[in-house]
């Protein structure tokens, strides 16, 4: 049987929702509360350390999500496959959210003047992605010091795509991207078992 979520659940994942969509400073505690279906009191009890606190849990918690994304589709076969089913997530995101749903670790090292935690957070989710992609294409014989390369560019290229197909309201930077990436994952294993 599976739980309920609780009120607290509730507010953290509209908080992260809201995130994608407006931003940080954009989303009032009023319109987590109303998202979420919860008592107007509960958000302070369950964040006492009001919207800093809720920056900072929903920008770590959404980072682990994406992390388990990471992990699962690496896992699940070679590192550009994983990069195809990933960027395919962000992809039927943004079209679901009619391109209002951008990245919420984004959001908060986007936003990080008012909420340094919450940047310092994204800016070691960012890490961890890069380390867990860099992991896998190693695994597959890449050095480690082109493995790396190859993963920054990967975050920071899907990134960036997120950004201008929210822009643009098309989906074809991410495509553009996917192939790009893909084409330099195959070749950077290919090379290794040649």
């Amino acid at each position: 049987m599976t739980q309920r979520p609780t009120a607290r659940d509730r507010m953290l994942t509209s908080a992260i929702a809201l995130f994608r969509e407006r931003g940080i400073d954009a989303t009032s505690f009023a319109d987590v509360i109303e998202r979420a279906e919860a008592p107007r009191g509960s958000i302070y009890h369950h964040f006492p350390g009001g919207k800093t606190q809720l920056a900072e849990e929903a920008t770590r918690t959404a980072g682990s999500v994406t992390e388990s994304l990471i992990e699962t589709s690496l896992a699940q076969g070679d590192p550009s496959d994983a990069l195809t089913r990933i960027i395919d997530v962000f992809r039927r995101q943004l079209l679901k959210s009619d391109f209002r749903s951008g990245c919420p670790v984004a959001a908060g090292a986007l936003e990080g003047g008012d909420f340094p935690a919450a940047r310092d957070i994204a800016g070691e989710t960012f890490t961890a992605w890069e380390t867990i992609i860099a992991a896998a294409l190693t695994h597959r014989g890449v050095p480690v010091s082109r493995a790396e390369s190859l993963a920054t560019t990967a975050v920071t290229t899907i990134e960036g795509a997120l950004l201008v197909a929210r822009a643009q309201r098309s989906v074809r930077a991410l495509d553009r991207v996917a192939a790009e990436l893909c084409g330099l994952f195959d070749a950077a294993v290919g090379e290794r078992t040649r």
